[in-house]
């Protein structure tokens, strides 16, 4: 019973999220690249907000938001109960301690991911590692989405661009202020036979960076 009604106000918690983010963003996804195909994938997005993850989340439609699991970290998402409940009840996000030192013995960041792939999930993974607070478009790439790539090579590589997230939600700020943003879904990468991690780094952070540039028009 106990379970049963944590399920409940997840799903109650879930619904509000979604309409929070179309009412204060009027949020909307462009499939430029792909289609919203139940197709298993790793969505790797560029980051500046805390609400990238949820944002992301709440543009998928239902039968791929059910099987899609957010990459986050642990050291913000279980700073509070509220936050726990969210992350883990919510999101069911696959929660990764960033700091070696804070792992408990045997626990590995990429297993956990290819963990969550061989159970039939999807991802979404923040490849900066961290919130860009910079002027720089992005900030490098960790390794992680080069490693999981690698370990499951038949999963498709979605770059997806958030765009005016940063401006909702400045740095500082509690109020949010409304303006319409973006989700833009690219076409698919995989890794090439042979291509490096610097390589293979350059050219997704290549494409994600093209998403969120404005298309040209001739007149």
């Amino acid at each position: 019973m106990k379970a049963a009604l944590r399920r409940l106000a997840a799903n109650a918690t879930g619904l509000g999220i979604r309409m929070l983010a179309r009412i204060v963003t009027a949020v909307r996804a462009e499939w430029a690249g792909c289609e919203p195909v139940p197709r298993q994938r790793i969505y790797f997005a560029n980051h500046t907000s805390n609400a990238d993850l949820p944002l992301i989340w709440s543009v998928l439609p239902p039968a791929l938001r059910r099987r899609t699991r957010p990459v986050a970290a642990a050291d913000y998402w279980l700073t509070s109960p509220l936050r726990a409940f969210i992350g883990r009840d919510v999101l069911d996000a696959v929660l990764i301690q960033r700091r070696p030192e804070d792992r408990a013995e045997g626990e590995d960041p990429l297993a956990q991911m290819t963990n969550a792939l061989d159970a039939g999930a999807s991802l979404i993974l923040f490849p900066e590692g961290q919130r860009n607070m910079t002027d720089a478009d992005l900030l490098p790439f960790k390794a992680g989405l080069y490693n999981v790539g690698r370990a499951r090579p038949r999963v498709d590589l979605v770059p997806v661009w958030i765009e005016n997230l940063n401006s909702v939600m400045p740095k500082g700020e509690v109020i949010p202020v409304p303006l319409i943003c973006t989700v833009t879904f690219g076409a698919p990468l995989q890794i090439g036979d042979g291509e490096d991690k610097d390589t293979f780094l350059a050219r997704a952070a290549s494409a994600l960076r093209d998403l969120g540039r404005p298309v040209e028009t001739s007149i």
